[in-house]
């Protein structure tokens, strides 16, 4: 509906913004630690435990990994879009129609930014063997085969910090879609359609 009902990439200046010399930082910054995040908890929740066993890596080890590269690339992230904001919220004063979906979307990945670094320290003390941080992954693999029930069964007994961050996180889900955050199903759309173009053939349309 978004990309049939609207069009996915509006001209509101974000594309100056983002091309701005002292944006560089925040947005590398970000970029690669949410890519980083987005990679790590595909992989590290959607897999199934036994492949994990199979080649050798404990449960201790795995959640170890994780608190690790979830933390640092976490950081990361969080200091690229602290940056970001910055700058978004001097041109929201400027232009707040335009701007007030980004920085909502924004302010709602920075939230999950922090819920996911506050969970590390009560992941140390209660999770530490790897083992109580299964029901995770059997969450997200019940979501992923449709089977809420049994997903909301495994999370139920988990610490709030984590509650929160499953909210949140699948309320960006509900309405990246509605944000800026589309283009991260537009890009190659259009980056194919210019191939074409530079080529000398005509795009199929789209819808």
């Amino acid at each position: 509906l978004r990309f049939n009902g609207e069009p996915h990439i509006q001209p509101d200046g974000s594309g100056r913004l983002f091309g701005r010399r002292q944006m560089t930082l925040g947005v590398t910054l970000f970029h690669a630690g949410v890519l980083i995040l987005f990679l790590g908890h595909l992989v590290g929740l959607l897999t199934p435990i036994q492949v994990f066993e199979s080649v050798g890596i404990s449960h201790s080890f795995k959640q170890s990994m994780a608190n690790v590269i979830g933390g640092t690339a976490g950081t990361v992230a969080f200091i690229g879009l602290v940056l970001l904001l910055r700058q978004r919220l001097k041109e929201s004063r400027m232009r707040p129609a335009s701007l007030f979906g980004d920085v909502a979307i924004l302010l709602l990945i920075l939230v999950q930014l922090g819920l996911g670094l506050s969970s590390i320290p009560v992941a140390l003390a209660k999770y530490s063997d790897g083992c109580g941080a299964l029901p995770f992954m059997w969450w997200a693999q019940s979501i992923a085969t449709l089977k809420p029930a049994a997903a909301a069964g495994y999370v139920a007994g988990m610490p709030l910090i984590f509650k929160l961050h499953i909210v949140n996180g699948l309320t960006i889900v509900l309405v990246f879609a509605f944000t800026r955050l589309v283009n991260i199903w537009s890009v190659p759309a259009w980056f194919l359609s210019r191939r074409h173009n530079a080529l000398g053939q005509q795009p199929s349309p789209v819808g």
